[in-house]
Order: C-alpha cells, then sequence, then structure tokens
C-alpha cells in the first residue's frame, strides 16, 4: 500500500500544476479541471497496478481525463436536449490578470471555448501537448484524417473569432487570410 501512495505523491508534487493546467485547457474552468484532475487520480489509483513509473501513470491520469471530459461533455449535452429549461445555466466568468496580454488571452480562451469538444481536444493535444496528428489520432482513436479536420475547422473558427473580437486589427487580405489558415492547419 505504501508504493502506491507514495508514487500518488511523487506524481501529484512533479506534475500536478502541469495537470491542473491540461484539465483546465480541457474544461475552460480552473475548478472543473481541477474536479477533472482529482476525479482520473481516484480513477486510476483505485485500482494500481505494480511496477509504474510517474510517467507511465502521468499517462494513465492524462488519458483518464480526456476521456471524462469527452464523457461529461455528452452527458451535459444529452441533458439540455432532454431538459431545454436548464440549458439556461449561467456560465463562471473568467477573471482577467491585468497583465500584459491579458486581453489576448481571454479572446483566446473564448474562441477555444466555441469549438466543440472533439475540435477541442484535437487542438489541446496537438498544440499545448505539442503532440504529431498521429499521436492525437491514437490518443483520441479517430483516423489521421478526422483529428486534421477537426484541426483546421477549429483553427479556422479561433481565426475568425480572434479577428472578429480585435476590431482595431483589420481583417487579412483575401489572399492574406488564405495562407494565414494553411500554415496553421498542423502538419499535413
Amino acid at each position: 500500500m505504501a508504493e502506491w501512495s507514495e508514487l500518488l505523491a511523487e506524481l501529484v508534487e512533479a506534475r500536478g500544476t502541469e495537470l491542473n493546467r491540461y484539465g483546465f485547457l480541457l474544461c475552460g474552468d480552473r475548478a472543473e479541471g481541477a474536479d477533472l484532475f482529482q476525479d482520473a487520480l481516484v480513477r486510476v489509483f483505485t485500482h494500481p497496478k505494480g511496477g509504474w513509473t510517474v510517467r507511465d501513470v502521468e499517462g494513465y491520469v492524462r488519458r483518464t481525463m480526456l476521456n471524462r471530459y469527452l464523457d461529461l461533455y455528452r452527458r451535459r449535452h444529452r441533458l439540455r436536449l432532454l431538459l431545454p429549461r436548464l440549458s439556461g445555466g449561467g456560465q463562471s466568468e473568467v477573471v482577467p490578470d491585468h497583465g500584459e496580454g491579458a486581453d489576448r488571452r481571454l479572446d483566446l480562451l473564448a474562441a477555444i471555448g466555441d469549438l466543440t469538444p472533439r475540435q477541442r481536444a484535437c487542438v489541446v493535444l496537438r498544440f499545448y501537448e505539442d503532440l504529431p496528428v498521429a499521436e492525437v489520432a491514437h490518443r483520441m482513436r479517430l483516423s489521421q484524417g478526422t483529428v486534421k479536420r477537426h484541426l483546421s475547422d477549429a483553427t479556422a473558427r479561433m481565426f475568425a473569432r480572434m479577428s472578429e473580437s480585435r476590431p482595431d486589427h483589420p481583417p487579412a487580405a483575401d489572399g492574406d487570410a488564405s495562407s494565414a489558415h494553411a500554415s496553421t492547419g498542423g502538419t499535413r
């Protein structure tokens, strides 16, 4: 019993901040991201395996967080469809940190918030975890073409949202928009 508790403590100490940040990027809410991380720890350490390293267990925790996020979204979406009167629930506001670039970060968070759960997960895995498309496809159990489509759609939506939220920056010319979109498409 002492072995798994030591491994848990080591994981939380060494990678806890990073895993909380990963949960936040998936959910868009700090408290919900922290809950996602805690839930994943409970699920992974309910049946610990012998011989795990921190790196091994971190992979299991990340995978559990991703699966749980997608599952929770599906459940919430179904509930909203079944009970339309509950769909008007308030969203928690992100409190801006008045540092340099805070407006841009808030615009980016809002743009990420407009994505579908799969698009969001693909963007987080590809650009935050810096995984190649093949690894994103493997983790999400999708084809590489589907991941590329999600990434392309997501970057186009984010680009459009970011462009409209910054009226002080004129929209790109037709030739510039297509080249900017093509350059954000990831590995093709």
